[in-house]
Order: C-alpha cells, then sequence, then structure tokens
C-alpha cells in the first residue's frame, strides 16, 4: 500500500512553514495561504477532521515593525511574535470565515507536552474543537515560551526543548491526535539523496518505507526564513510514523500541491508508517524532556537492548541532572550517548544511595516505561 492509502485519510495535520507562509521580503503570501485554507476547507465539508501548524507569526511581526532583519534579542523576538501572532490569526480567520469555516487559535508551550496532565488535557480540547467542525490553527506561544526562540545550552544536554520548531511540533500534534496523515509543507520538494543545494545531481527520493540512520545522516541545511531544515523533518516524520501516520514532506511553493497529494498523486516524499507505539511511549519518547541522565555500564545497556528488562541500581554507573520521582530521564551508555527513555521510580538522591551499596539491586526505571531509542 502506498500512495493511494492517502486518498482515504479521516484526521489531517498539515504543517505551513515560515517560507510558505510569508514572502521573502516578509509580506504574507497571500494568494498561497487562501489557497492553502480553501484546500483545507473544501476537505473539512467533505468530513475529514483538519489542524493546521503554521509558522511565520515572527516573520510578520518583523515586516510590520518595520525592522530590517530578525533580531537576535529573545525579547525583540518575543515582541514580533506578539504582534505577528495577531496579524496571522487575522488572516486565517478571516480567510476561513469566507469559505464558512471557523478558525480556532491553539497556542502551545512546552509544559503542554512535558507535563503530562496537560498533555492529555490538549487532547480534548482539540477533540472538541473538531467536533465542532472548527480547524484548530497550532502555533508555539512565542510570546511567553522561550524554548523554541532560544538556543539549547550544549552543556545540558537532557534539557533540550520538546519541540525546537514547528515540524516537530506538527509531529507532536499527529502523534497525540492520532492523525492519518501529516504534511509539511515548507520551500523543499522532499527529502533527496544528499543536499541539492551542495550536490546539484542529488535526486528526490519519492517514498521511504523506513527511516534508517543513514537516511537520517543524508539531511543537512536550515531554511532560509525558518527555523527548521531537512534533519528536523526527519525527526518530525519518525515521531509521526510512530505513531502510525502517514507523513509527506512537499513544497507548498508549488500551485494545488495539498490537494495532490491527498489524491495519491506523487508529490514530495512519502513516509511510511512505522512500528506503532502506545500512547505513553510515544509520551515518554518524544513529547517529554529528559530532567536528568542516568550512566549505565555495558551489562546494563545489554539486558535493556536484549528487551523485557528493568533497569537496576546495581548496572548504573552515575547521573546527570536533578530528577524527581516519576520525571523522564535519558539513559545513557558510559560513553554518555543516549539509547532509551523511561520513567524514574525513584528521585536522584535516592537512587544514588543504592549505586554500589549492599543489598538486592532496586528497579530504577520499570521496564513498562521505558523505550528505546533508532539504533538501539
Amino acid at each position: 500500500m502506498g500512495r493511494e492509502a492517502l486518498q482515504g485519510v479521516k484526521r489531517l495535520v498539515v504543517k505551513a512553514g515560515s517560507n510558505v507562509v510569508i514572502h521573502p521580503d516578509g509580506t504574507p503570501a497571500l494568494s498561497r495561504l487562501f489557497a492553502l485554507m480553501e484546500t483545507l476547507a473544501a476537505q473539512r465539508r467533505a468530513g475529514r477532521e483538519v489542524l493546521l501548524v503554521s509558522s511565520g507569526a515572527v516573520g510578520l511581526g518583523v515586516q510590520a515593525l518595520g525592522l530590517k532583519k530578525k533580531p537576535g534579542q529573545l525579547d525583540l523576538k518575543q515582541a514580533c511574535a506578539a504582534v505577528g501572532q495577531g496579524r496571522l490569526m487575522a488572516l486565517y480567520q478571516e480567510g476561513f470565515a469566507r469559505l464558512g469555516v471557523e478558525a480556532a487559535q491553539v497556542l502551545l508551550t512546552e509544559e503542554d507536552f512535558s507535563n503530562r496532565r496537560r498533555y492529555l488535557n490538549l487532547r480534548a480540547t482539540l477533540d472538541r474543537i473538531l467536533a465542532l467542525g472548527a480547524i484548530p490553527v497550532i502555533n508555539e506561544n512565542d510570546t511567553v515560551s522561550t524554548q523554541e526562540l532560544e538556543s539549547e545550552d550544549p552543556g545540558r544536554p537532557w534539557e533540550r526543548p520538546v519541540f525546537g520548531d514547528n515540524d516537530k511540533l506538527s509531529a507532536l500534534v499527529a502523534s497525540k491526535m492520532d492523525a492519518d496523515l501529516l504534511v509539511i509543507l515548507s520551500d523543499v520538494e522532499g527529502l533527496f539523496t544528499a543536499n541539492p543545494q551542495v550536490h546539484p545531481e542529488a535526486r528526490l527520493v519519492p517514498e521511504v518505507p523506513e527511516l534508517t540512520p543513514e537516511i537520517e545522516a543524508s539531511a543537512s541545511g536550515v531554511s532560509s526564513r525558518g527555523r527548521g531544515g531537512m534533519a528536523t523533518k526527519l525527526a518530525a516524520a519518525r515521531i509521526a510514523t510512530s505513531a502510525g501516520a502517514w507523513v509527506v514532506v512537499a513544497s507548498g511553493l508549488r500551485d494545488g500541491v495539498l490537494g495532490r497529494v491527498l489524491a495519491g498523486e506523487a508529490e514530495g516524499t512519502l513516509f511510511h508508517p512505522g512500528p506503532r507505539l502506545r500512547g505513553r511511549q510515544r509520551w515518554i519518547a518524544f513529547a517529554s524532556a529528559p530532567a536528568g541522565r542516568i550512566l549505565v555500564n555495558p551489562g546494563a545497556r545489554e539486558a535493556l537492548q536484549r528487551g523485557k528488562a528493568s533497569l537496576l541500581s546495581a548496572g548504573v554507573t552515575g547521573f546527570q541532572g536533578d530528577f524527581q520521582r516519576d520525571d523522564v530521564v535519558a539513559i545513557c551508555g558510559e560513553e554518555g550517548r543516549e539509547f532509551a527513555r523511561g520513567v524514574a521510580q525513584m528521585d536522584r538522591e535516592a537512587a544514588e544511595s543504592l549505586v554500589g551499596g549492599a543489598g538486592k539491586p532496586r528497579v530504577v526505571v520499570h521496564r513498562d516505561t521505558l523505550v528505546l531509542g533508532e539504533g538501539s
């Protein structure tokens, strides 16, 4: 089964990148936006449930405030987001209203995903919006959230953001909402055999039955206006396909691209669904930021990677970060490279007291809440 499966999707998530929403001069790309809204509204009227993740708020704010370029200071970026988000949502509300569809603004922060209760509440809210026939228009709340606008601290890798770009945000939404299809529209035509900006002979890859480390290694570069690049799109594809969704990465600059994707025509790169993780496993693996790291010896790593084994205190060699019971933690080899995640059964202080001690080993991370990473 391939592209013909896309004709039967019931729940659809579409991500519109900054280069789709905004012209190079910073003005809104009205013709593309209204064409996109027409297609989405038609899908909504045809009975499909539609969620839209849209970038562009900061860029529109830069243009509205008369700035010459995207600012570097965090507070100025947030001010641009505050101005631009209102303009962006006004465009969507006016456009969808003319097409007989209501648009609902949904602004999300890191805590809406890393906090398990808020993560579950998000599903209920979006389900109700869809049941009312509206289209949620989703973006990160850049005015109050700094995770997407700031660079992560390389010295504290366990604190990297849950989503640092709207590619991953759209994948998390698709995963949480059990979407059938995620379409990522940007200024690239899809996945190529190499970076086409560096290698003109690179060819478009029409389908990816399975995401492999080799495929992920072929991605490089970032977009001209947005924060993401092909690497972030592959990371998003991994999240969404792990939830059982099809993923298409295609150029939103091409007229009628979304309609052709939904008709099952050859457009962009199609990623096939992979082995489906359970809902809580998906939250542990992708939607939560690790509160710390647990380093383990080779024997413990081998036992975990064989499957059906819990992490015992006897296999732990060290810790990084301050975590509490029920926090998600990264599990790493002694060299510090993460190969799994899980939910801590105790806080760091209690776990440290068990390492190297006598007596029966205790469970630090139970196998039922442990998810192995790719390549494990």
